[in-house]
């Protein structure tokens, strides 16, 4: 069994986190030691890790907490679990796109840039008339 602090630096995630997340309902079957205190297991801490790497794919609180009851439904929610992390993936996807066309504006920036400071492109603005 592990304590809360223990089971943040194993997580690698806050106390307030592991706290929010336990009153939130999203750590389902803690169990509380003779003082009151919860104490955590090896599947806590396994379950803990997955609800991380779905706050890293930008997963809602409520979408979690609907996954986390899916879960505990058993097998016949597999589908159900799937087509969520399809959804969930397809955002994803999404946003990759939104950073590799951000990425390519600056790259472009940059040649240009590097152009006018060269003295092979003459500078222009979309925003203020420039003098040559």
């Amino acid at each position: 069994m592990y304590t809360m602090k223990e089971v943040c630096e194993q997580v690698g995630i806050s106390y307030e986190t592991l706290r929010f997340y336990c009153n939130e309902g999203l750590v389902p079957n803690v169990k509380r030691n003779k003082n009151n205190y919860r104490d955590f297991d090896e599947r806590n801490i396994s379950w803990l890790k997955s609800l991380q790497c779905l706050k890293k794919c930008d997963m809602s609180i409520k979408d979690m907490k609907k996954y986390m009851s899916l879960c505990l439904g058993g097998t016949s929610t597999i589908s159900e679990r799937k087509r969520l992390l399809a959804i969930q993936k397809e955002l994803l996807l999404s946003k990759i796109n939104e950073i590799n066309e951000s990425i390519n504006f600056i790259d472009n920036k940059q040649k240009f840039f590097n152009g006018v400071l060269a003295g092979e492109i003459n500078y222009t603005s979309n925003l203020v008339d420039v003098d040559k």
